[in-house]
């Protein structure tokens, strides 16, 4: 035994860098959103909650009842429960097992009577972590952990921001079939009118069909609208897990956001982002998967007893029983399968090489959304102060040509090209409104917004805690 304990311990000083914790790779995150969009502040548009950035009282239910009932919510919810009890199951294998095996029989020896014999032994097996083999399992085990959280909480971010998505889709259908519905009902005047004029002799047949064949393309559009507008509802019924049903919603012109489009520090996306987060735990059960076959290289030391009765004791019958007791140590070493050993420990670091450019990509793909994001909403915005005097411009113009129709001075293509004009105007502001708000909404999914800290376990800094002690008995 004490050999034993000798070779371990000139071992472990051989393999001691195999209980090295992980820690984060250097990552680049200057001008991460873009040169343009280059920050010192560090607010964010990320640290406001979804209701102070939602203020629509019906959007704000919409997104309590899906946060309550959505299933990929509470799949994510089973899979933290899952990988909580796989962390609490790697703890547990540092400590011994016990296992109690009764059992008991007749013999019967050179013929003589039969006998019953009998062992009632507790067996004890305790596996010593020398190497760091469950150390490093349980370090894997809890990285999992934790990212099965951002998992969670990756579902609830986008969860939340799809459901703004499609509740304001639906609005911006809702203005575009307004807008649609009162153009047609201006065509049909235009139509009545035109016919009235016909009959009076001061147009032709061909200026009431063009008038009339607009007014039907009108109504055929409608239609159109209709099914969007189901479809979309059904769409924010599936997010929800309700059957299909008529949304209670506002009106897209009443609709307020935050004009602070603040993105905060890029490196904030380390900490705020979920999928990031996710890439970076990802490493970290790599880095302990790497640990844990590289301390495949060295031996296991296992202790092992038993503790018990029998009336058994070699080829003999005795009564009473007596007291059963054995201890054992056992060394393994690798010899014949080091190589295998070898070939797993290379596996493991070429994994490890491949989840630290999956991080380093997240964290591109993350500043990536940021940017996209900051233009949709900016470009939006820019627009919206010459979409109002274009709009403002063909209303004059459709006013003007209908007074000269009037008169006699224009035709009626003119008119109709003029009313065509503002209607399609009309419906490019409003995806425009859309388009600002939708920019809004994945700036806030990309900057890693929605985050429920309250259901978040937070990874424990042990070296705080310890300084924080020392302090306290000082």
């Amino acid at each position: 035994m004490r050999r034993i304990l000798i070779f371990c311990t000139v071992a472990l000083l051989v393999g001691c860098g195999i209980y090295k914790p992980y820690s984060r790779p250097e990552v680049k995150t200057e001008a991460l959103y873009g040169v343009e969009y280059e920050t010192t502040d560090t607010t964010s548009l990320a640290d406001l909650g979804w209701r102070d950035l939602f203020t629509d009282p019906y959007l704000q239910q919409l997104i309590e009842r899906a946060l309550e009932n959505n299933s990929d919510l509470q799949t994510a919810h089973l899979r933290v429960e899952e990988a909580r009890a796989t962390l609490k199951s790697a703890r547990l294998s540092f400590l011994p097992s016990f296992n109690l095996s009764p059992n008991g029989g007749i013999s019967s020896f050179a013929g003589n009577s039969s006998g019953w014999t009998y062992s009632v032994p507790l067996n004890a097996s305790w596996q010593i972590d020398l190497f760091g083999g469950i150390n490093n399992a349980k370090r894997k085990a809890k990285a999992t952990f934790y990212q099965s959280q951002e998992y969670r909480q990756a579902v609830r971010t986008q969860l939340i921001a799809g459901v703004a998505n499609a509740y304001y889709t639906l609005l911006m259908l809702d203005s575009q079939f307004e807008v649609t519905k009162r153009t047609a009902e201006s065509l049909q005047q235009s139509a009545e009118t035109m016919a009235a004029m016909m009959q009076a002799g001061m147009t032709n047949r061909a200026g009431v069909a063009q008038i009339e064949a607009a007014y039907f393309s009108a109504n055929t559009s409608l239609y159109d609208l209709s099914h969007s507008i189901l479809q979309a509802q059904n769409a924010l019924c599936l997010l929800l897990c309700e059957i299909p049903h008529e949304i209670e919603r506002g009106v897209l012109s009443t609709q307020e956001l935050p004009e602070s489009l603040a993105t905060g520090l890029p490196v904030r996306l380390l900490s705020n982002r979920p999928d990031v987060r996710m890439a970076e735990y990802s490493l970290m059960q790599a880095y302990y998967a790497t640990a844990a076959a590289r301390s495949a290289l060295y031996p296991t030391l296992t202790l092992s007893g038993t503790l018990g009765w029998t009336n058994s004791a070699g080829s003999a019958i005795v009564n009473p029983a007596e007291i059963l007791l054995s201890a054992t140590g056992s060394l393994v070493a690798p010899i014949f399968n080091a190589g295998k050993a070898r070939a797993q420990l290379k596996i493991a670091k070429a994994q490890q090489q491949e989840a630290q450019i999956a991080f380093q990509q997240s964290l591109l793909n993350a500043g990536s959304e940021v940017n996209e994001a900051l233009s949709l909403c900016q470009t939006a915005r820019a627009k919206r102060k010459w979409r109002e005097q274009q709009i403002a411009a063909l209303e004059s113009a459709y006013e003007s040509t209908q007074l000269l129709m009037k008169h006699g001075s224009t035709t009626y293509l003119d008119v109709l090209t003029a009313e065509q004009n503002l209607l399609s105007g009309k419906i490019s502001q409003i995806t425009d409104r859309f388009d600002e708000i939708q920019g809004t909404i994945n700036l806030y999914s990309a900057l890693g917004g929605g985050r429920d800290e309250a259901a978040y376990e937070a990874p424990k800094d042990k070296k705080a805690e310890r300084k924080a002690r020392r302090a306290e008995k000082r």
